[in-house]
């Protein structure tokens, strides 16, 4: 099979969320505004042990090695006293028009991918991958590690579009994170209305996120860290420096995204793990250091999207959920010259 002929090839992403603000309150008092408080980062000087492997030739000067303090200054987060509840507000913005690509040097390519699509909405119409969405919306997967240990979890969602009055509370505790089984009538109505929009019937659908972790009192919360490549050179001097957003504790956008497509159940090695991973070209877990699609297996998307776009079937449907859910995630799959 060619591949495709298109050197400039790109696609918008289709589930673009908000940075998540972070707040603390009560469980009694969630829904209570006034009860709640912006989160805001903590500095901490710390005193720590040398934990790290030692190399050979220093084996024999550990003595010397744990007098010296590890000192470290870094960034925390946590509830006060009189709080037990993280709060997450974020909001998601759902598009259409993934049939068209936003920047593609090849007509002849453009129809036939064009094509390709209007056939998997005329077929399968995004219910399969909204359902998953809505899933993961609903179970408070974007929670990451504040969702560890928590007592109890429930995300409020609400429609701010002006022509659909439409909200819904999930018991985030009560559905499986592991599995996309869960056909309650919330989460049905919730995946329909993303399918409709993702379809093109609807040309944006706009919810607003607020979820509620109830974790403990003065527990640490955590938000997302910052990527400092070299911290010897940083202003800070600081080890961990966590995310805020004019001053109130806060989550990438990117992290939430990637929990909200953390729906993979369709890679090779699925049976063996039975966990989702996240939508990625090569099935990247960069935390595993693993790419559970690889090329050599033609499992990769661009392996199937060079057939898919150019109007051949694929062995199976979950091999075109998988290319169209990777095209919502979007990207740059131009071919280099």
């Amino acid at each position: 099979m060619s591949k495709i002929p298109a050197s400039v090839l790109a696609f918008e992403k289709k589930l673009v969320p908000s940075d998540g603000l972070m707040y603390g309150t009560t469980w009694e008092n969630r829904n209570n505004q006034s009860e709640t408080e912006p989160l805001e980062l903590q500095e901490k000087s710390v005193r720590g042990t040398i934990s790290n492997r030692l190399k050979k030739s220093e084996e024999g000067k550990i003595d010397a090695k744990i007098e010296s303090a590890n000192l470290q200054t870094v960034d925390s987060c946590a509830l006060t006293p009189d709080q037990d509840t993280l709060k997450l507000n974020f909001t998601l913005k759902v598009l259409s028009g993934v049939e068209n690509p936003s920047a593609c040097n090849h007509e002849g390519f453009n129809q036939t991918y064009s094509e390709a699509v209007k056939n998997y909405i005329a077929e399968h119409g995004f219910k399969e991958l909204s359902h998953r969405y809505a899933i993961n919306l609903a179970n408070g997967r974007f929670f990451w590690r504040n969702r560890v240990g928590s007592e109890n979890i429930e995300v409020h969602i609400k429609v701010l579009n002006n022509n659909i009055s439409k909200s819904w509370t999930f018991d985030s505790l009560a559905i499986n994170t592991q599995s996309f089984e869960d056909q309650s009538n919330d989460i049905n109505e919730l995946a329909e209305l993303i399918a409709k929009t993702l379809s093109g019937e609807n040309e944006f659908l706009l919810l607003e996120i607020n979820a509620f972790a109830q974790v403990g009192k003065s527990q640490d919360v955590y938000p997302s860290e910052e990527l400092v490549l070299d911290k010897n050179n940083s202003k800070e001097k600081k080890s961990k420096i966590l995310y805020d957003v004019n001053g109130v504790a806060a989550m990438h956008s990117q992290k939430i995204g990637n929990a909200i497509r953390t729906i993979d159940t369709w890679y090779p090695e699925y049976e063996k793990h039975q966990r989702p991973i996240s939508i990625d070209p090569y099935g990247a877990v960069t935390n595993l250091g693993r790419a559970y699609r690889q090329p050599k297996q033609k499992k990769d998307f661009f392996s199937l999207f060079d057939r898919f776009s150019q109007g051949e079937k694929l062995d199976s449907v979950e091999e075109e959920h998988f290319v169209m859910a990777v095209l919502v995630r979007g990207g740059v799959f131009g071919e280099k010259q």
